[in-house]
């Protein structure tokens, strides 16, 4: 929202929120209806595309929001060395609504306006006339109009909420008050309204420069700098005639230079040109290599988390993830994905962090948890995790966490798998199981005597129970194996604290993969269920209480935090991500994997003392 809002702020349709498609959805079905049902000879093929062209329009900013993010989170290009928040997430949310006022107009055009129907797909005077058009009085109007925006009272009033975004996403070069969405729209009519007023339009005019418009507002806008140096070197005169990113860049940290749309050559002609531009632009080109002191490896989860990676969709990944029924809609692509992902041959980089000067990244490897399951997909995923070590090796990381399931014992029992390979390594392995013990533990309540330990057993309920058991508090299992297999990691002193039973009447339970519904309709009523698992339990009782995946809320100071770590809320990480984190600004020179644990007391203070706080507290 601009710092005082003016007239004509919000956009018509902003009360109907995520059915705001209604406002086109009757465009659309007159569109196909009337293609359908009208004779051969009487069928306008130019309308029925508007909608294949809105989607286009729709596919071509995601790719950008995709490819963008993508590069900004390992690029060594990265133009502006800061990062973005929720707050920009949630206000660029919108960046569709010109999508629908660009399709209004058009279906609306070619039901009324002469000349803008029954359309030829070519027609080379349009297409010249266009060109002109938008060299001359569009860029010109632009640049006069835009330099009018930073007036003092407009500039308070509309484009102060584009500027909010001082670092930038494709996305933010759509984000603006309607009215001066209006004032835009106007501005880019200009040579649609000549075509068809002079008969000249077609559809590969319209569609190329609306495809033009969108390709170079979101290339300025995408914080990485992609235009290579040689087309300069070709063409000189392209310097006035292409904007470039680092170019735009500059007008959102400087505010007063690079007023230009597309063409610097005004912002040069009228003196407004940033006299750092061919510097920056330099700089950025050549870019500096950075690499992360920790990096957390992880995996897309379900299907459907593939949209909910910061690299999907924005604005899932901005909440915390849950399965939404109209993904379905789209399974072609989802299963697409799918075997996108199997043919990539390495790991990817999701996010970049900072935490003060440490330097923080995530890496997915590029499997499903499904996947993880199959026997025969574990040897390629140990080697996607051994070059990922590699990599992180040879960059000098400190520390790499193993997330979800990358730290399975039947995959590479618990990283052990790695330092047999190479015991040499100087990037330590850290599997945060002290960390989410500990969460774990200090989630119990107080005065607390017995628990019920529920689930598949792992390294964390072993430590757990453990740890309980000093604490002179009964684990209580109700299944032999699980039994069992505590039992061995049991020390002898305190074996009388594990209990075998047959009940399920105790309040407090701890719980991992492998709950099922049955058992928990068997609890009691008021029952506190805390998961020792990376994976949350299905929630089926209302009368009882859930605690979250062990996880923590981070300290103000990380900075470039604008996705959610899976079900997790804003803000929060797991505790096997937080737990590398915490080894490396502990300097900790100790792996934690295999069967190694670390002093519990001594991380749980550490990760206190640093600012993190867990997410439940009872």
């Amino acid at each position: 929202m601009a710092s005082k809002p003016g007239y004509l702020t919000q956009w018509p349709w902003q009360k109907l929120g995520a059915y705001k498609y209604v406002v086109i959805t009757p465009w659309v079905a007159h569109s196909i209806y009337s293609y359908v049902t009208k004779p051969e000879g009487e069928k306008d093929l130019s309308n029925l595309l508007i909608f294949p062209f809105l989607l286009w329009r729709w596919l071509h900013n995601q790719i950008w929001i995709s490819v963008s993010r993508f590069q900004t989170a390992r690029s060594k290009h990265r133009i502006v060395h800061k990062g973005i928040d929720f707050e920009q997430v949630d206000r660029e949310g919108n960046w569709d609504d010109q999508i629908l006022l660009n399709g209004s107009f058009l279906y609306l055009s070619s039901m009324f306006l002469p000349g803008a129907n029954y359309l030829p797909f070519w027609n080379t005077k349009g297409i010249v006339m266009t060109i002109l058009l938008h060299l001359g009085p569009v860029e010109f109007l632009y640049y006069w109009a835009h330099r009018a925006l930073h007036h003092h009272y407009l500039y308070s009033r509309y484009h102060s909420h584009h500027h909010s975004s001082i670092v930038t996403e494709p996305i933010t070069s759509v984000i603006h008050p309607f009215g001066e969405h209006l004032l835009y729209f106007s501005l880019f009519t200009i040579p649609l309204i000549s075509m068809t007023s002079t008969r000249t339009s077609s559809i590969f005019a319209i569609a190329a420069y609306e495809t033009y418009i969108d390709f170079m507002n979101n290339m300025g806008h995408c914080n990485f700098e992609l235009v290579p140096n040689w087309l300069f070197h070709v063409f000189p005169p392209l310097k006035y005639l292409m904007y470039t990113p680092s170019f735009h860049s500059l007008h959102h940290t400087q505010f007063r230079t690079n007023y230009a749309l597309f063409m610097p050559f005004y912002d040069y002609l009228y003196g407004t040109a940033d006299k750092s531009s061919d510097s920056l632009y330099e700089a950025s080109h050549e870019g500096t290599k950075e690499a992360p002191d920790v990096v957390h490896l992880t995996h897309p989860t379900t299907l459907d988390s593939i949209y909910h990676l910061r690299l999907g969709f924005a604005s899932f990944a901005s909440k915390p993830y849950s399965s939404k029924w109209y993904l379905s809609l789209v399974w072609p692509f989802t299963w697409l994905s799918t075997l996108l992902t199997t043919a990539i041959g390495s790991t990817f980089t999701v996010e970049r962090n900072r935490l003060d000067k440490l330097k923080m990244q995530t890496w997915a490897i590029p499997r499903f948890s499904f996947q993880y399951e199959l026997p025969w997909h574990r040897a390629k995923i140990n080697e996607f995790i051994e070059k990922a070590i590699s990599e992180a090796e040879q960059g000098g990381t400190k520390v790499m966490s193993l997330g979800l399931l990358n730290q399975g014992e039947e995959l590479n029992g618990y990283g052990e798998f790695y330092l047999q390979k190479n015991p040499k390594l100087n990037v330590r392995i850290v599997d945060g199981t002290t960390l989410a013990a500990a969460l774990v533990i200090n989630s119990i309540p107080q005065g607390t005597k017995e628990v019920l330990m529920r689930g598949r057993v792992s390294k964390v309920s072993c430590a757990v129970a453990v740890a309980l058991s000093q604490k002179g508090i009964q684990v209580n299992t109700v299944r032999r194996d699980e039994f069992e297999k505590l039992k061995l990691l049991m020390p002898a002193k305190f074996a009388s604290k594990l209990v075998l039973s047959s009940s399920y009447d105790v309040q407090t339970w701890l719980v991992g993969d492998g709950l099922t519904e049955e058992e928990q309709r068997r609890a009691q009523r008021g029952t506190r269920f805390i998961p020792f698992s990376q994976f949350p339990p299905w929630k089926f009782r209302q009368d009882c209480v859930y605690h979250s995946t062990p996880a923590l809320r981070v300290p103000k100071s990380v900075e470039d935090m604008h996705a959610c770590e899976n079900w997790l809320p804003r803000r929060v990480m797991s505790a096997w991500r937080v737990a590398g984190i915490v080894h490396a600004l502990e300097g900790w020179d100790t792996h934690e994997c295999g069967n190694r644990l670390l002093d519990m007391d001594k991380v749980w203070n550490a990760t206190l003392r640093r600012g993190f706080r867990p997410l439940t507290q009872v």
